[in-house]
């Protein structure tokens, strides 16, 4: 039953958000030896009260489910501190400006860490007019490519989607881009800064 709601958590909310077996029950129009029972482990919230018992809580019905809330560091929605997930079953590309809890296929994705470039994923970057003209020394294979190139600024962001077969280069606009990402398929995802890029 690990993938429903426990009694641990629960109980780890209620206390979190100083609330008494009884404030609890109160809430959700149940008795406090109800609340007691998901507590023990001897019994577990109906269905229906899953949604008012993460309004209680201030958290999502998934939050609530998983265990892990999530806590948005990024009030300020600075899009350099974006967070990318993709889904290995789809290729689906999902963006959030702070935490978030994405499920793609009935997976739990969680944000892909950048890492520098390395050889297989060499990148050049030319200015051309008001653009930056971006190549990726990488084959565009069915198996094996590059997935999709962003260039984020303090305030937007601009992406590119590419697609097997076709070519591993993008261009995007100059203006405010201080940070480049692109994804591989294989390999994930890397970022370099393009302010010690482009002088």
């Amino acid at each position: 039953m690990n993938q429903y709601i426990t009694g641990a958590v629960i109980k780890e909310l209620r206390e979190k958000n100083h609330f008494t077996q009884a404030e609890m029950a109160e809430k959700l129009c149940v008795s406090d030896k109800t609340v007691s029972k998901w507590e023990t482990g001897k019994g577990y919230p109906d269905i229906s009260l899953l949604e008012p018992i993460a309004k209680a809580f201030g958290i999502s019905v998934t939050e609530l489910m998983t265990g892990n809330a999530v806590s948005n560091g990024n009030v300020s929605a600075n899009m350099l501190r974006s967070q990318f997930y993709v889904c290995p079953v789809c290729g689906n590309v999902i963006h959030s400006v702070g935490e978030a809890v994405i499920h793609c296929h009935g997976i739990l994705l969680t944000p892909c860490q950048a890492e520098e470039p390395d050889e297989n994923h060499r990148i050049s970057i030319e200015k051309v007019e008001d653009e930056y003209y971006i190549r990726i020394d990488h084959d565009m294979m069915k198996e094996h490519y590059i997935s999709f190139v962003a260039a984020l600024g303090s305030d937007k962001i601009q992406m590119v989607k590419l697609y097997p077969e076709g070519n591993a280069e993008a261009r995007v606009k100059i203006y405010g881009v201080r940070k480049l990402l692109l994804y591989c398929n294989r390999d994930g995802l890397f970022s370099i800064d393009v302010r010690s890029r482009c002088r």
